[in-house]
């Protein structure tokens, strides 16, 4: 049976991916996932191959709503129209890239703009992935188990590096047990750098991967950003992990 956007409902359950693996909510908490639409029919669709595939949906059917349901509780990830009353898909996107909670969560347009400069637009303002309706229900799922297990992988582990303990899944930072208290921006900071430790970064590539590309920051910002980091660590004598180099930016290093 097909809804009115032409999409088979008979291709809507998806058990498992492809090889019998079990989905990547079977294998930690399920997912819970945002859908943004104001058609009832796609709604119902995604909602019933959504819980089918053993994810935790939930749904607005407007920007406002959507941006009330995400600042509330952050969703895993947002299953995005363009084409919304009031507020549209787009300047909702924009919102959450420039937010620090929201700045990470993944967003999947699901659209019926298929224009090439429709498909840009929307992955240069934050998209991690454009998919036009009508869509395959079974295509969308192993898509959206691809990107959740890629995050996964990458936030699971507990990075520890000259006695600084980074947890990337809770958000904690410690030195032998005692709590580093760290804002948002600074634990993000800290983060890239113990994932990049002995790599040199101008403060052009701090903002790209700290910030995010699509946002304006003026450079002198991120010494701001690393003074806190370091009046943080201090405490713990780890201020020197972060480094200065002259003329070209900062590094995380354990050598002098």
């Amino acid at each position: 049976m097909k809804t009115a956007a032409g999409i088979d409902f008979q291709e809507s359950v998806v058990p498992q991916e492809q090889g019998g693996r079990p989905p990547v909510c079977a294998r930690q908490a399920p997912p819970r996932l945002l859908i943004v639409d104001d058609d009832p029919d796609i709604i119902r669709l995604l909602m019933y191959t959504l819980e089918h595939a053993r994810f935790v949906p939930t749904a607005a059917t407007d920007g406002y709503s959507a941006w009330k349901i995400m600042t509330d509780d952050p969703p895993d990830l947002v299953l995005l129209d363009w084409m919304l009353p009031e507020m549209s898909g787009i300047e909702l996107l924009r919102r959450m890239r420039q937010d620090d909670r929201l700045r990470e969560v993944p967003v999947f347009m699901l659209t019926a703009r298929a224009e090439e400069l429709d498909r840009v637009k929307g992955l240069e303002c934050g998209a991690d992935d454009y998919i036009v309706k009508p869509f395959s229900p079974r295509e969308l799922c192993a898509r959206i188990n691809s990107r959740l297990r890629v995050i996964h992988c990458r936030l699971s582990a507990i990075l520890n590096i000259a006695g600084l303990s980074l947890d990337q899944q809770s958000y904690r930072t410690s030195v032998d047990g005692s709590t580093v208290m760290l804002g948002p921006t600074e634990f993000r900071l800290l983060r890239h750098f113990m994932n990049n430790r002995e790599r040199v970064f101008t403060r052009g590539q701090i903002i790209d991967n700290v910030w995010g590309s699509n946002v304006y920051i003026d450079e002198r910002t991120v010494d701001v950003h690393i003074r806190r980091l370091r009046k943080a660590l201090e405490p713990f004598n780890k201020a020197g992990l972060i480094q200065t180099v002259r003329s070209a930016g900062y590094r995380f290093s354990e050598q002098a």
